[in-house]
């Protein structure tokens, strides 16, 4: 597994934040390796054949979709590089969260940590060309800045990212709930942080210095589930990439993830998913993980 570092001298721009034809950057997409980023993409796919496998997820690539890649998630591609031409969107949470001057603006979209819902959208063409104009202008004003680049480039930014939100939320019905309470959004972001040790409400309910009723009233509000069903979903996706991605042991992973005894944690993924951590591992034997 390969992890990649967001560059600002390769990418040749001062932002964390670029536009990307992959059609030309081919070096960055065609390889048969696993890889990370310590950056976001949103990948806007005008022609494609080919699959992408995305965490658990694998994705058949189609002509007008939208693919979209959180920090530290695994992906592989298995591309046709004559049909395939895309354009992507990278920049690190750090600094879209800046931009925006709001800490937990990612957390708040609902394609960015998404483990239950597919991380693509199908759109049409005439939306796709919309939002390629948009990247267009992005990327000039990166190349060739002038003194108000970086309100313009906010502005548009936040435009995509918004309007991404609302039909990501139209297209698999999930009530969309951005709002300024940020209760929700800091439960989100330390799960992310510290779902490997802490995975008991309390554990959370310390940190937030909130009661359990409270935090569970606004998860449920925000991501319609209760705050342990989503304590426990996080924690077996997480054991879902180490089963995917590592040849870690169930010992060894009842280890990492603070279980007393690897039975306890074989019992929990099998109620969580269905399957046995073995059973799911063996289930993916076809893929080529590393």
């Amino acid at each position: 597994m390969k992890h990649v570092k967001f560059n600002k001298s390769l990418c040749g721009v001062d932002l964390l934040l670029n536009v990307l034809r992959i059609k030309y950057e081919s070096s960055i997409v065609f390889s048969d390796d696993v890889y990370t980023t310590d950056f976001f993409q949103i990948v806007f796919i005008k022609e494609a054949n080919g699959t992408l496998l995305l965490n658990d997820q694998t994705i058949t690539l189609e002509d007008n979709s939208i693919v979209f890649i959180t920090e530290n998630q695994r992906y592989q591609w298995d591309v046709d590089q004559e049909k395939f031409d895309a354009t992507i969107l990278v920049f690190q949470e750090d600094f879209l969260n800046d931009f925006f001057a709001d800490q937990y603006f990612t957390y708040r979209l609902l394609y960015f940590y998404q483990t239950d819902f597919p991380l693509y959208l199908n759109v049409s063409e005439n939306i796709k060309n919309d939002y390629l104009e948009k990247l267009k202008e992005i990327k000039t004003d990166l190349q060739h800045p002038k003194s108000d680049s970086v309100h313009l480039i906010r502005s548009i930014l936040y435009y995509l990212l918004i309007q991404l939100n609302r039909l990501y939320s139209e297209q698999y019905n999930i009530t969309s709930t951005i709002s300024n309470d940020n209760l929700a959004y800091q439960f989100r972001k330390l799960v992310e942080q510290h779902i490997y040790e802490k995975q008991r409400i309390d554990d959370y309910t310390d940190i937030l210095k909130v009661s359990r009723v409270t935090l569970n009233k606004t998860i449920s509000k925000h991501f319609n589930v209760t705050t342990t069903e989503f304590l426990k979903s996080r924690l077996a996706f997480e054991i879902k990439m180490k089963l995917l991605f590592t040849m870690s042991t169930i010992e060894e992973l009842a280890d990492i993830f603070h279980f007393s005894e690897s039975n306890h944690l074989s019992r929990f993924f099998k109620n969580q998913t269905g399957l046995t951590p073995k059973e799911y591992r063996l289930s993916y034997q076809n893929g080529s993980y590393s």
